[in-house]
């Protein structure tokens, strides 16, 4: 069951494609040219797995929360791809990404996950697994780093780059958390892993109703609104 993946919510740009043995990704930290990159990593992660995109089952991309425009260009991405190939696609939040990979790679099953929003705040999801899968805990926020409520017990892993981008909060966590990994961005490797979980059980949906989730409304509004509020 070949799944496709791709992600441009933050800094780094990545494809990836899980089929039942492997999964073949490419990975780029590069700002700003993530609509030059994403085709032509899609291809090539095509070509490694040797399938053609209508060999695919679905189209899996990283729905947010992350940078405004990036979240808008994978979910453009998906949907023009999921449409011209007659195929779902599979929403996966960022957050929930790094939380997997930190599952995967560390054998973490606690795990706090900020990624940097700039304007002093950071995308805060609080992630355990449960019977081998990761699963959110209350909500995904937007939150200012002295806002965030941290859990109370101990031996939790945090990753993303609002660890390194606010100290503070790294500070608060000190006693709670085991391990950090601040330089972790999100992946479509891990974004596939999730998809496959997600396509396993259902959740796929028809690429018009993919929507970018953005978690800070103010971001989301239009130019048309923003001129409104300026003529008030």
């Amino acid at each position: 069951m070949p799944l496709l993946a791709l992600d441009t919510s933050s800094d780094a740009c990545s494809a990836a494609v899980m089929t039942d043995t492997t999964c073949f990704t490419a990975f780029e930290l590069t700002p700003r040219a993530h609509t030059q990159l994403i085709l032509p990593m899609v291809e090539s992660v095509l070509k490694q797995a040797n399938l053609e995109l209508a060999q695919v089952d679905a189209i899996a991309f990283g729905r947010g929360p992350g940078a405004f425009t990036g979240v808008r260009i994978a979910t453009g991405v998906a949907q023009g791809l999921a449409l011209a190939a007659n195929k779902l696609v599979l929403p996966i939040s960022s957050l929930a990404a790094l939380a997997q990979q930190a599952y995967q790679q560390l054998q973490a099953q606690k795990i706090l996950v900020a990624l940097d929003a700039r304007m002093g705040e950071v995308y805060w999801g609080v992630f355990q697994v449960v019977a081998g899968q990761v699963q959110l805990q209350a909500e995904e926020q937007v939150l200012t780093p002295n806002a965030i409520e941290l859990p109370k017990d101990v031996g939790w892993v945090a990753v993303g780059s609002g660890w390194s981008a606010y100290p503070e909060l790294a500070e608060r966590a000190a006693g709670l958390v085991t391990a950090t990994c601040a330089d972790w961005l999100p992946s479509a490797e891990f974004i596939a892993q999730l998809a496959w979980q997600d396509y396993q059980a259902g959740r796929a949906i028809p690429a018009e109703q993919a929507q970018p989730i953005y978690l800070r409304n103010k971001i989301a509004q239009t130019t048309q609104e923003r001129l409104a509020l300026k003529t008030r």
